[in-house]
Formats: C-alpha cells, sequence, structure tokens
C-alpha cells in the first residue's frame, strides 16, 4: 500500500483509502465534480472525480473505504489526485488500522508522563480532583487516550487530545519555575484539565466530528462542567479553588473572538493560555510541513497571514 505521505506529485496509485468526506461541486463553466477526501493513517489527500457518470466510478458514499485509481498531481502547492476509477470494497479487503492518523508518540508513554506531573501536586484537592479523570474514571481515560484535539487544524488525529494536552502541561511547568510567583498547581492542573471538553465534544474515528453537544455548547463550557461535577464529588472542595480552575478553563483561548466566554484574569490563566496557543500553533506548522514537498516557502497561511518558510535543521 502505498501511503499518503510518500505520494508525491506523477505517482499513480491503485490502492485503497477512507473517503473521510464527499461532496458535489460545480466547475466554472457549469459542469458537476465531486470532491473527495482520501485517508490513511499518514494523513489525507484531496481527490477529484471530474466525470462522475464514467462506468469506472461505482457507488460510495462518505466513510466507504474505496479502492482508487488516478493520478496524483500538484495544485497550488499541494497534492491532488485526479481519480480515474473508484468502487467500495468489503470488509477483508483492508485492515482499518491502516487508515486512523494517530500520535508519532507512544500512547502509553506520553500517558504516564502526565500521570507523573500529578504526583508532584501539593494540594490535596488539587490532586484528587485530578485523579478522579485521569487515575479513577476508566471510562474517560479510554476515550482520553484516543481522542484527538480538534477535526482539523492541529493534532486532528488519534491521541492528538492527549499529546496535546502533555505538551501544554509541560510548557506550563517551565513557565511555572521561570516565574516562581504562579500558583504552580494550579497552572499544572489546569493544563491537564484545560481541554477535557473534547472528550464528548468530538466523536470517534473515523467519523472525528462534532457531536451535537459539542456544537451546542463547545468544548470549553462542557469542560468546565465536567471539573464541576468531580469537585462537587470531593468533600470540603473549596469553591474559590474550582472557581479558579473554571475560569482557567473558560478563558483559555485567551479572547472572547476566539470562543473563550472570559478573557484571562488570573496570572495562571494568562499562562495557559499562551502555552495553548503556542503549542497549537507550533503543531500546525509541523503539520503544514509535513503535508508540503520541495522548496523552502510553504505559500500563505490564512490562519497565520504569512507565507510561511522553513528554515535548515
Amino acid at each position: 500500500m502505498k501511503f499518503i505521505e510518500t505520494l508525491k506529485d506523477g505517482d499513480r496509485i491503485s490502492d485503497i483509502y477512507l473517503c473521510k468526506n464527499k461532496a458535489t461541486a460545480t466547475t466554472k463553466t457549469g459542469r458537476e465534480y465531486e470532491s473527495v477526501i482520501l485517508q490513511d493513517k499518514t494523513g489525507c489527500l484531496d481527490g477529484k472525480i471530474w466525470d462522475p457518470s464514467s462506468m469506472g466510478i461505482g457507488e460510495y458514499e462518505a466513510l466507504d473505504y474505496v479502492e482508487v485509481n488516478g493520478l496524483v498531481t500538484s495544485y497550488n502547492g499541494a497534492l491532488q489526485l485526479k481519480i480515474e476509477r473508484l468502487r467500495r470494497v468489503g470488509e477483508g479487503e483492508y485492515d482499518p488500522a491502516n487508515y486512523m492518523p494517530v500520535s508519532r508518540f507512544s500512547i502509553d508513554d506520553m500517558y504516564n508522563e502526565l500521570l507523573g506531573y500529578i504526583k508532584g501536586i501539593n494540594n490535596g484537592y488539587i490532586k484528587k480532583l485530578l485523579e478522579s479523570f485521569f487515575v479513577e474514571d476508566k471510562e474517560f481515560i479510554a476515550i482520553f487516550k484516543k481522542r484527538s484535539a480538534a477535526k482539523s487544524i492541529h493534532h486532528g488525529f488519534m491521541g492528538g487530545l492527549l499529546e496535546h494536552s502533555l505538551s501544554v502541561t509541560r510548557l506550563c511547568a517551565h513557565i511555572a519555575k521561570a516565574y516562581p510567583f504562579l500558583n504552580e498547581d494550579l497552572l499544572i492542573a489546569c493544563a491537564m484539565l484545560h481541554d477535557i471538553g473534547k472528550v464528548p465534544e468530538f466523536s470517534d474515528f473515523p467519523q472525528n466530528d462534532y457531536t451535537d453537544e459539542g456544537n451546542l455548547l463547545g468544548h470549553i463550557v462542557m469542560g468546565a462542567e465536567m471539573v464541576g461535577e468531580k469537585a462537587h464529588g470531593i468533600e470540603g472542595f473549596p469553591p474559590m479553588l474550582l472557581t479558579e480552575i473554571k475560569h482557567c478553563i473558560l478563558s483559555h483561548h485567551g479572547e472572547l473572538e476566539y470562543g473563550s466566554p472570559k478573557k484571562p484574569a488570573l496570572a495562571e490563566a494568562m499562562a495557559l493560555s499562551m502555552a495553548d496557543n503556542m503549542d497549537a500553533k507550533l503543531e500546525t506548522v509541523r503539520e503544514i510541513f509535513d503535508s508540503k514537498e520541495g522548496g523552502d516557502w510553504m505559500g500563505y497561511n490564512r490562519l497565520f497571514e504569512s507565507n510561511i518558510k522553513r528554515t535548515k535543521v
């Protein structure tokens, strides 16, 4: 099997991929075509069926596994597949493990490292709160380990939520050491908890899409609610401490226009917001680098409002 990350301009392929998305569009001349997103564990590839009525194009739907024949081309700096033949395949013709994008790091190693931060917490209430999620809640743990951190943009793969949460926790641990006036226990806890609302916000792979709750409430609000529910089960949990933790979660996107119901009003909330933003954006850059081949310049990116250049390592 040719994995998507190995494809290059001019390759001809005849392989099975997951059809992540399917949409009908129209050219400038009014001709209908189908646009599909093909996926394997290494990434996604934009595909075009310019003649959907062709005898070589079989019936298929989004989330079907399909065998495609076609030519890989380069368009606006990104690879695209001109699909000439397509058929839906049945169970037994593919190994699902080849089609789910997954973190390049060990899930177990990352989770054990995350648990290590709990051991360093001195505040008993904060430690109990973290343990109620990451040690005692087996259902939460199982989902948290495999959930993505986004539908696209950054960490949109299995284990992405864990990888992002660990990265933000690492950054916050460094920040707390550099700025001793910060409440380290509070900052570390909020780094671990800031995105737990993504557990109910997203569905499992291969869909990896917003749930009804995710669309209606969003992970920021749901994360604060989840923390409140656990804290109320811990006898004597200080109300102000709970409020501070909730505030950090509710403000971690930093700005109202970025989805935070509140702007950071605690130093720890400010630090968390900056760490979250840093990891999300640098991971996005890494994914852009991995998806582009050839020259140093990546082309204009709307998220960064800049043409990004790759430096030599």
